[in-house]
């Protein structure tokens, strides 16, 4: 069986083992963080662990790593960054590595093109992106922005699948009384492209 994964289905494969092995993060905590992003997105939300410009920063990547599609909105219409935020302030461990990815991210953006990452374009952003998302392919002198960037992807993910967008972006079904069960649909078997025996 071969099937090709979208970028969005390998986020959604990652986004809880992101929260339970790179950052030790349960379960409930990421349903925490995810309902705390939601009632912050209803007032004028404040950053407690980001910088003013770090906000910004992480506003503009995490729309990178999952940006609007047909499908369902962006990161940050799924609260990503509130999420981050609450799960910096409740987990010392992801502090450091996110503060130095961020402050790489705009060193490396000043050496290329002198100015923050924030304040690149669209195509300047996207450079340095693609420099640091695949591993196997990137430069050993940009190794500290590959493991930045691979926990900034986890988090983003983790964050993304927890909220009400992402949950309706992976057609969740569960939840919902069954009073008898058919058998899978015949749409996902085909796309798993399985079949029960006879």
């Amino acid at each position: 069986m071969t099937h090709d994964l979208t970028r969005r289905e390998a986020l959604e494969l990652t986004a809880v083992a992101a929260l339970t092995t790179a950052f030790r993060w349960t379960p409930s905590d990421a349903r925490r963080a995810s309902d705390l992003a939601r009632a912050a997105r209803q007032g004028a939300f404040q950053a407690k662990f980001f910088t003013p410009h770090e906000w910004e920063t992480v506003r503009v990547l995490v729309d990178i790593v999952i940006p609007r599609d047909e499908r369902s909105g962006s990161a940050t219409d799924a609260g990503v960054p509130e999420f981050m935020d609450f799960m910096m302030n409740e987990r010392e461990d992801g502090r450091t590595p996110m503060r130095g990815g961020l402050a790489w991210l705009d060193h490396e953006s000043r050496e290329r093109f002198n100015k923050t990452f924030k304040e690149c374009v669209e195509q300047e952003r996207r450079a340095i992106v693609d420099d640091i998302a695949f591993p196997k392919r990137a430069k050993a002198a940009h190794s500290h922005g590959v493991a930045f960037f691979n926990m900034f992807r986890d988090l983003t993910a983790s964050g993304f699948y927890s909220s009400k967008i992402g949950i309706a972006d992976l057609d969740y079904q569960g939840n919902e009384f069954i009073t008898s069960w058919t058998g899978c649909p015949d749409a996902a078997l085909k796309k798993l492209d399985v079949r029960y025996s006879d």
